[in-house]
């Protein structure tokens, strides 16, 4: 009976952690709808004064990027701002040959009269918060603008968000991701899905209180100050954009988020590239959560609420832990209840954290509905791609809880960039892409030896108990199946 309690108790405790998550995600949509009903008219300023126009530098950090250089360096330079006061720094630590033929473009481009610059590194010490790093010291901008490979910000971009600045205390500008292939597979749909999530529910929910927000490593302006203010970029983990961040409110400077303001980039639209962007973010929140979390529950300049939702926040990753172990441990536990008969109340109340599911299910809603627009033919197709993008999250549960434990225990590892595809300047084969890694993942043998294991799970609803079986947890069991079915799937095909 020992290990039956000590399964009870670590199946409790995740169950109670994804309750617990649950309602913050819940506080943080009621902060949202009431963020929305509010219109606050934003600052102004005039750009024909020279006076009143901010420097700005752009930093364009890359890496090996053959895709999707030409794409980013022809967009930039279309950003309707004063040139006297713009300078762009394309801050490269590629290897291959596209060295060459960024430093012809950029050359070609500086030819016309724009302030534009080709950055290289003798090594890539930091990454990109080191490339970053090394070209803030010559940056001239009060202003700093930072655009990943496959962004494309619209003309406009510069004088939505600089006027921001007006207000002294704001130290970042970011704006919302939007996505130029969501369409493209029920891989990119999902992404799309999740990420809408975080920049509407999530980074409004925060934001609209005070609570601490991460600018997104892209798609977003800093101000120079707040970064050196804050300690400047550091590389000792993998998603610098969050450290910097939560460094930067600490010391009281202010974060705007423009919900309105939408910037396009590419999704992943194979799974191996997801994989590496899914380890790196994940990993990335729980080092910093390893890195913040004594800073944060130990300042005296924030209040208990806004530190509770900053501690949620470095523990976002740490979710497909719990939701890894409540899965494993879910098919002991079903032989567990119908073995035990005392212990039938136990799982009566447990029944209740079904709830964690259904305030999802509502707060993402939310979310769907202000993409897609409500009404009843979208409702129903907003509930299959709930479902299917909750299967296929789970389906990532494994990769990703790895990466959160050598996170939480310190092991180190490289900034593995993922890989841009632009399949119009291929004509359409992502095959071709000379960056996709061949090797299929060892995690992988896992996760299809995981889809038998849930496969296993709903076969046992059908032989435990003495009632003609126990169906509880079929369902949750089949979309287990289902998520890491795909996942595995998905990573050797995408390999042929």
């Amino acid at each position: 009976m020992i290990l039956e309690w000590i399964c009870i108790i670590i199946y409790s405790t995740s169950l109670v952690m994804i309750l617990f998550y649950a309602f913050a995600q819940l506080n943080l949509l009621f902060n949202y709808l009431a963020a929305r009903k509010k219109s606050v008219e934003g600052p102004t300023f005039n750009l024909d004064n020279p006076t009143e126009v901010p420097y700005v530098t752009i930093q364009l950090p890359v890496f090996n990027e053959a895709y999707v250089m030409e794409r980013l360096l022809d967009n930039i330079v279309l950003l309707d701002y004063p040139q006297d006061k713009l300078e762009i720094q394309v801050l490269d630590d590629s290897t291959d040959e596209t060295v060459a033929t960024t430093k012809a473009h950029v050359e070609k481009l500086a030819a016309t009269g724009l302030d534009i610059k080709h950055v290289t590194r003798e090594n890539r010490v930091g990454f990109k918060a080191g490339a970053l790093k090394e070209g803030l010291v010559d940056a001239k901008g009060e202003l700093i603008a930072i655009f990943d490979a496959d962004f494309l910000p619209q003309s406009d971009w510069l004088k939505k968000t600089v006027i921001h600045f007006k207000d002294p205390e704001i130290g970042v500008v970011q704006t919302r991701w939007g996505h130029l292939n969501r369409d493209y597979s029920i891989l990119t749909q999902i992404q799309a899905f999740a990420l809408d999530a975080h920049f509407t529910l999530e980074q409004v929910g925060r934001n609209s209180k005070g609570h601490f927000i991460n600018f997104n490593g892209t798609a977003g302006i800093w101000r120079k100050e707040t970064i050196i203010d804050a300690g400047n970029w550091e590389g000792d983990t993998l998603t610098e954009d969050l450290d910097l961040s939560y460094r930067a409110q600490l010391k009281n400077w202010k974060f705007k988020y423009l919900e309105d303001v939408t910037t396009p980039a590419e999704l992943p639209i194979v799974i191996s590239a997801a994989r590496s962007q899914q380890f790196r973010w994940n990993k990335g929140g729980a080092e910093n959560f390893r890195k913040m979390f004594k800073r944060v529950i130990s300042s005296s300049n924030i209040d208990f609420k806004t530190k509770l939702h900053g501690v949620l926040h470095l523990l976002n990753s740490t979710m497909f832990l719990n939701v890894l172990i409540v899965g494993l441990l879910s098919i002991p536990m079903l032989y567990i209840k119908n073995e035990y008969a005392h212990l039938r109340v136990y799982f009566i109340v447990m029944s209740f954290f079904v709830i964690s599911t259904i305030i999802f299910f509502i707060c993402y809603w939310y979310m769907y509905k202000n993409t897609y627009g409500g009404g009843f033919k979208n409702f129903i197709s907003y509930i299959g791609m709930f479902f299917t993008f909750f299967s296929i999250a789970m389906g990532f549960s494994l990769h990703n809880s790895i990466a959160v434990i050598e996170g939480h225990i310190g092991k180190r590892s490289e900034f593995v960039r993922t890989p841009k595809f632009n399949l119009a300047a291929v004509g359409g084969n992502w095959k071709t892409n000379k960056y996709l890694k061949k090797k299929i993942s060892r995690n992988v043998i896992l996760e299809g030896i995981l889809m038998l294991y849930f496969g296993f799970g709903m076969y046992s609803a059908f032989i435990v108990g003495d009632q003609g079986g126990d169906f509880g947890l079929f369902p949750f069991h089949l979309m287990l199946f289902i998520g890491f079915g795909f996942v595995f799937f998905r990573s050797i095909t995408d390999k042929q």
